[in-house]
């Protein structure tokens, strides 16, 4: 009897320390509330891209609805614009007025050393970005890079107050088969007092289509698996993630598909190229008043069967457990 239950024993302490170094990695990003795991994240259904370069586009942003307002200095600037890229976003910054949106500035990835010269600029504004996205992220040595590099220059300028959100992107197959150890190694760094705290994972799909050789086709079941991968280990992290852009901005029946698609994967939002894209975006990735419905109903129903002592109840024919309560909560934060 002793023989089998030392190996029982062995199997419990072992999970159990698992667990307790996930609950402590994942400190700073998730909090348990009534048992149930609760994401905190600025929500960014919409992400749309606006050129750094391009004032006539940046003028635009107080009229734009999007969740998220991206001021870019990486793909959508061409090579010989950057430095007036970086000076625009810079200026506009302490200028525009971005209302709700989640203010975000998207730099050049490691690998090209342009990082130090779009974080130096950036820094300078009188207001600086709620968020900073950075691509193309292969490697964890290019996460200690970045760490370093944006420590040093966060106390050069005496910056102490200021704490960006952070996205990282996969764009590259090594970056989707280092996924796990990068946000691993973001997840530990932001929680040592570092001037960042990591929020998401974009999935920069036509990137990802060249460096596989694939061709994308319309449906994008090229990109299944990689999509399926990314959202299953962001939500590991209990990070939001969001889905691939969709070029063809003229297509809006497509776009909605797309959209109910990744929304149902688990995807929490999508990039966008064009203003007419954001209300289909917006939309699909936002609860019905149905669902909300639905949703807080079943809360208030499960916390009255909480306080009379009773377990697992039914509720509109279904069953209710607590991966359904998750999802309800998910719903109504949504929403919120």
């Amino acid at each position: 009897m002793m023989q089998g239950l030392v190996p029982k024993c062995l199997r419990f302490l072992r999970g159990l320390n698992r667990d307790l170094q996930l609950k402590t990695t994942r400190s700073n990003i998730c909090t348990k509330i009534d048992g149930v795991l609760d994401m905190n994240y600025i929500p960014r259904k919409a992400v749309l891209y606006v050129p750094g370069s391009d004032v006539k586009k940046l003028n635009k942003i107080p009229s734009l609805k999007a969740d998220c307002i991206v001021l870019d200095c990486e793909d959508g600037v061409a090579y010989n614009k950057k430095e007036e890229a970086r000076m625009n976003i810079s200026k506009m910054l302490g200028e525009i007025e971005f209302g709700k949106a989640d203010c975000t500035v998207r730099i050049n990835s490691i690998s090209t050393g342009m990082t130090e010269k779009d974080l130096r600029q950036i820094l300078t504004a009188s207001r600086l970005p709620q968020t900073l996205l950075l691509p193309k992220v292969d490697y964890v040595q290019e996460i200690e890079e970045f760490t370093s590099l944006f420590e040093e220059i966060c106390g050069q300028y005496k910056i102490t107050s200021w704490k960006p959100a952070l996205i990282t992107s996969v764009e590259t197959s090594i970056g989707l088969l280092n996924l796990q150890a990068i946000l691993q190694r973001f997840t530990e760094l932001s929680q040592t007092g570092c001037h960042y705290y990591l929020d998401g994972v974009l999935f920069g799909s036509d990137d990802f289509c060249a460096d596989i050789g694939a061709t994308r086709s319309r449906e994008g079941s090229e990109l299944l698996y990689a999509r399926q991968k990314i959202v299953a280990t962001a939500k590991a992290f209990r990070l939001q993630v969001i889905d691939m852009v969709d070029i063809n901005f003229k297509d809006l029946d497509s776009l909605k598909i797309l959209c109910e698609e990744g929304a149902r994967m688990g995807f929490t939002g999508k990039q966008v190229i064009h203003p007419s894209q954001i209300p289909i975006v917006q939309a699909a990735f936002s609860p019905s008043p149905e669902k909300v419905a639905w949703a807080t109903e079943l809360i208030k129903q499960f916390e009255e069967h909480q306080i009379q002592g009773k377990g697992a109840f039914t509720y509109h024919g279904q069953m209710i457990d607590m991966p359904l309560l998750l999802q309800a909560k998910n719903i109504v934060k949504m929403a919120n």
